[in-house]
């Protein structure tokens, strides 16, 4: 059948708009990220989102607040409000689980695991901590470590120190430092979630990896010595911090290493991106005390709302978050590691190579402060602990409370 001039001109015509309409719409995602490296590597992804699909406005909706201090709160609101945005960063493991996915709000990412073989590049650990019910409900960007001690070189060669491999050597090299008037410990906590990243690390270093692992399963008892023990440390450590620690931001913490004000950071290794936006070569890194041979690992990850208003939009930013080509330009900057096991090491930094290594052979723990640990609403109930515990050092209050944390989440029994 032959076609007139016009009938062929319409048809034309409809098949340019569809091409229009393919390459238009929308991308919202919505994230935490809006500080040096961490803002540099989602800019990235960005960036090549936009080669790959150049009609589409991406709309940058991150909310500032480390760990998601602020966001999680706004993220919330709109998802039960029937407003999600089109993907959303989220901790792996009971962030994810307990918080979106039980509760009905996402869907499931079979597809995609299966279209582009990522049961075969992402370790099968973390595999497991996107999964539920049978199913992948998100896709990891990277991998951070949450146990790194950072600290200033110049500091550290001027006083023939090296990095404290116990508690012991920290607190007597604090004690060192502190006397000729240097801050011997950098604290940022006007967000709580910055003392329960540093109390777990102390956790991890006084339990062991297993006893640490033994306080989200019920195996390990809150009111045992052990956790006394971490939290008589941690209070110890809150001697040598900066004094004005309730007003800083995890990165504004960062600078009084950078300034040379601060000997030493135990945080995550964002931090190394952070170094990195701000020009600054003078850091160094070993495990936290007590921490060595243990990788307390967490990972943001994007989902897929049942409500997404630009589904297929949000399925192409999926795709390249998984991808080794997103992966690869997202987490050097970021100050992460990737996900996938296939990554270039020679597109890393030192420290990530590092890292890269220690993800290979340490034993992996989940992060409390980060959601891989525990459920939001346990996790809230440490942070309030915290809030008490950087201002009175109760020990024996703080142990009652975090005893009675484990009992309120269903873990514990008494």
């Amino acid at each position: 059948m032959k076609l007139g001039k016009w009938s062929a001109g319409i048809l034309l015509g409809f098949a340019l708009a569809g091409l229009a309409l393919a390459q238009g719409g929308k991308l919202e995602i919505f994230s935490w990220w809006t500080t040096g490296g961490e803002a540099a590597g989602l800019f990235k992804l960005f960036e090549l989102y936009k080669q790959k699909h150049p009609g589409v406005e991406i709309i940058n909706a991150a909310v500032a607040g480390g760990a998601g201090s602020n966001a999680k709160a706004v993220l919330k609101t709109r998802m039960l409000g029937g407003d999600p945005p089109d993907s959303f960063q989220v901790h792996m493991g009971h962030e994810l689980i307990d918080t979106w996915v039980t509760t009905g709000f996402m869907e499931p990412l079979d597809q995609l695991y299966k279209e582009y073989g990522w049961e075969k590049v992402f370790p099968k650990g973390v595999l497991a901590l996107l999964k539920w019910n049978g199913h992948y409900w998100s896709v990891p960007a990277n991998i951070h470590r949450a146990n790194v001690l950072w600290y200033n070189k110049a500091i550290f060669e001027k006083y023939g120190l090296k990095p404290p491999k116990t508690f012991d050597e920290f607190f007597a090299i604090a004690e060192k430092l502190k006397k000729d008037g240097i801050i011997p410990l950098a604290l940022g906590d006007n967000g709580i979630w910055a003392s329960t990243h540093l109390f777990e690390t102390v956790l991890i270093g006084t339990l062991g990896p297993e006893g640490y692992k033994g306080l989200w399963t019920g195996q390990t008892d809150w009111r045992g010595p052990g956790v006394k023990k971490a939290l008589e440390t941690f209070a110890r450590m809150l001697d040598y911090v900066n004094p004005d620690h309730a007003a800083r931001s995890w990165d504004q913490a960062n600078d009084l290493i950078i300034q040379g004000k601060a000997a030493m950071y135990i945080h995550g290794d964002w931090v190394n991106a952070d170094y990195l936006a701000k020009k600054f070569s003078g850091y160094g890194w070993a495990p936290a005390p007590g921490n060595y041979g243990v990788y307390d690992a967490l990972s943001d990850t994007f989902g897929l709302p049942k409500k997404a208003p630009h589904r297929q939009e949000a399925i192409w930013w999926l795709e390249l978050v998984g991808s080794k080509e997103g992966q690869e330009a997202f987490n050097p900057l970021k100050g992460s590691i990737c996900a996938r096991t296939d990554c270039d090491p020679k597109l890393f930094n030192p420290y990530l190579q590092w890292a890269m290594q220690q993800w290979k052979t340490d034993t992996i723990v989940p992060s409390l402060a980060h959601g891989a640990a525990a459920k939001e609403s346990w996790l809230a109930a440490i942070n309030d602990t915290m809030s008490l515990f950087v201002t009175n050092k109760n020990v024996a209050q703080a142990q009652n409370m975090l005893a009675q944390a484990c009992v309120d989440a269903g873990v514990c029994t008494r």
